[in-house]
């Protein structure tokens, strides 16, 4: 963990996807590391679900509709590990740089929004899922779970991320917040919603760095006009594929680095000077001096979700059950007792 007098150069990108090969959205990840790495880049983060494209289709076509292109989304879907791991592993090693990506993750038969952290050395350090997709992302994505809700520490500094609404959960914040994130990596889809949607999120980014005392670095994707024409011809709706952009790195005083990126593609660089934690949280550290763990806490269940968990009774192994034993007193209290 970086000492409080670093300063680390961040990067944010917004650029748009290849709609057509995931080969193509993956050249784009690569060839921005390397424009990154020229400027002297030490973190960069990418869009949510940036590879092969974010599923715009499922905001705009009704779900009887949504049938083959959220196939051709499965079948471009990249596998964690893969040959994308290995290939984003390789440029983050030749750049020394940690690169954190959005992909859509395919699982089998499931698809997750997934959130992946690739040390400076190449190491994939943390995959994590998004653990609530949201309104119309029901419809693609299964449910992530609680293992991936923890910074993990980085060449750069400790760094957490979050995608998108999961920054409207409280509690998720509050778990990388009580985790010491020093970088908290924020990615949103771009192109989506309207000028409502940018306005929102520079509240959100801009409240999350206040709070937790930490820098944030938020990407967002972008779509051309051809592309937007291409997910949906019908011109009524086009106008629901504009806006939504704001790519912007934050202080932990909640103040802007560099001038936020709301339309077109380019990189948002910033250096972030890790004295400025120890200045935000001198004065309110809200989960040490300002924090009430003995009135206000958080329990996370951490175990990664699986189908199938079976247990050897003949050798003596515990019922997989015994494990929601440390559950049930909290589930059995009268709702007025907590």
């Amino acid at each position: 963990m970086p000492a409080s007098h670093t300063t680390v150069r961040a990067a944010a990108a917004q650029i748009a996807p290849d709609l057509d090969s995931a080969d193509g959205t993956l050249a784009r990840v690569l060839e921005t590391i390397e424009q990154a790495a020229r400027q002297g880049v030490e973190l960069i983060v990418f869009p949510e679900t940036f590879v092969p494209y974010y599923p715009y289709f499922s905001f705009v076509q009704p779900p009887v509709r949504q049938g083959a292109d959220h196939l051709l989304l499965m079948q471009r879907a990249p596998t964690v590990p893969g040959p994308l791991t290995d290939a984003v592993a390789g440029a983050a090693r030749a750049a020394g740089m940690v690169v954190v990506l959005g992909v859509n993750e395919r699982d089998h038969g499931s698809l997750y929004n997934t959130q992946l952290i690739f040390d400076a050395d190449g190491r994939l350090l943390q995959k994590r899922r998004k653990i609530t997709p949201t309104y119309h992302e029901r419809m693609v994505w299964g449910q992530g779970d609680g293992s991936g809700l923890a910074p993990v520490d980085t060449r750069a500094g400790r760094v957490g991320a979050l995608a998108c609404w999961e920054h409207y959960n409280p509690l998720a914040r509050y778990a990388l917040m009580a985790q010491h994130e020093q970088i908290h990596c924020a990615q949103f889809p771009g192109s989506l919603v309207g000028p409502i949607f940018a306005e929102q999120m520079g509240v959100t980014i801009r409240h999350h760095a206040l709070e937790s005392g930490c820098f944030v670095v938020n990407a967002t994707g972008w779509l051309h006009d051809a592309q937007i024409r291409q997910i949906m011809p019908d011109e009524a709706l086009q106008g629901a594929l504009r806006g939504g952009c704001h790519t912007a790195i934050v202080s932990p005083e909640g103040k802007y680095l560099a001038e936020p990126l709301t339309e077109g593609e380019g990189l948002v660089v910033a250096d972030l000077d890790f004295a400025l934690i120890d200045k935000r949280k001198r004065m309110m550290d809200s989960v040490g001096h300002y924090a009430r763990p003995e009135l206000l806490s958080l329990a996370i269940r951490r175990d990664a979700a699986h189908p199938l968990r079976g247990y050897d009774a003949t050798a003596g192994a515990a019922d997989p059950l015994d494990a929601l034993e440390a559950f049930a007193p909290l589930a059995a209290t009268a709702p007025e007792a907590l």
